[in-house]
């Protein structure tokens, strides 16, 4: 098991910045893959980035260009840089870990970003 803490949501008006971060419990160097998710009002919650182990990484085509997911072993903590916020990034975000060969699953409590046009 591993629990997950994040920080740094907030309002922004559009074209703002803000920086996601996600403690975990125990180490993160050995934990298969750590993402973020968002989910909207009345909309299923949707992968934003994700890092496995290895350093592979992935984003959802809205936010390419414009997020950025990195990771600090050192600190069991991984980010997401938000730059250029648009309404539509307007969401709860998530913060999520992979581990035992990717069959388990933990969530944090999430994190509100409301970005203002």
């Amino acid at each position: 098991q591993v629990q997950l803490v994040e920080s740094g949501g907030g309002l922004v008006q559009a074209g703002g910045s803000l920086r996601l971060s996600c403690a975990a419990s125990r180490s993160i160097s050995n934990l298969n893959a750590m993402g973020w998710y968002r989910q909207a009002p009345g909309k299923q919650r949707e992968l934003v980035g994700r890092i496995t182990t290895g350093g592979s990484i992935n984003y959802a085509d809205s936010v390419k260009g414009r997020f950025t997911i990195s990771r600090d072993n050192a600190k069991n903590t991984v980010y997401l840089q938000m730059n250029s916020l648009k309404p539509e990034d307007t969401a709860v975000y998530y913060c999520n870990a992979e581990f035992g060969l990717g069959r388990f699953q933990s969530w944090g409590q999430g994190t509100q970003v409301t970005v203002s046009s």
